[in-house]
């Protein structure tokens, strides 16, 4: 017999650099939940040290959500089972589980992925177009609400250099 062990808690590892992903964090904390949420800064020590086997530079560019048990869920099933979570979305989750719904949940993902590209403006190196990564005040770039992103290369003033 395969049994499928119950989910008692998610932990969701969310961009905290993203303001959508901020944004979404926020919402999802106001939200009546029938299974507890964690959610934790992707990629963060406290990540690395919880789920030292996932790829975390991966958890940056797509939602990723982790059992209690070890199951883990990326793009559209992440989102699914976030909502499944939450007492008001639950419904919702249940439609989107199905082979239509899996499509308009793999949708908006799509759309977020796509504005979350929209705001990075230009790509890391010298105007070029945004290449699909995610942008970090580690790598240089800046946001400034009045002139947007702006990329300063980081300095090798003491010998060292960030690597690439």
């Amino acid at each position: 017999m395969n049994a499928i062990a119950p989910v008692r808690r998610l932990t969701v590892l969310y961009d905290a650099e993203c303001s959508l992903c901020a944004f979404l964090r926020d919402w999802l904390l106001r939200q009546p939940q029938l299974v507890p949420l964690e959610l934790v800064p992707a990629a963060s020590e406290e990540a690395r040290r919880r789920f030292p086997g996932l790829d975390h530079g991966a958890t940056l560019d797509e939602i990723t959500v982790v059992g209690d048990a070890g199951q883990v869920y990326r793009g559209p099933a992440a989102w699914v089972v976030t909502l499944w979570a939450l007492r008001e979305h639950r419904p919702l989750a249940h439609r989107l589980s199905t082979p239509s719904g899996a499509r308009l949940a793999k949708g908006a993902v799509l759309a977020a992925a796509k504005w979350r590209g929209a705001q990075g403006h230009r790509g890391r190196r010298g105007g070029a177009q945004w290449d699909g990564r995610v942008y970090r005040r580690a790598d240089g770039w800046s946001y400034d609400p009045a002139g947007g992103w702006s990329y300063t290369p980081p300095g090798c003033a003491d010998g060292t250099c960030a690597p690439r």
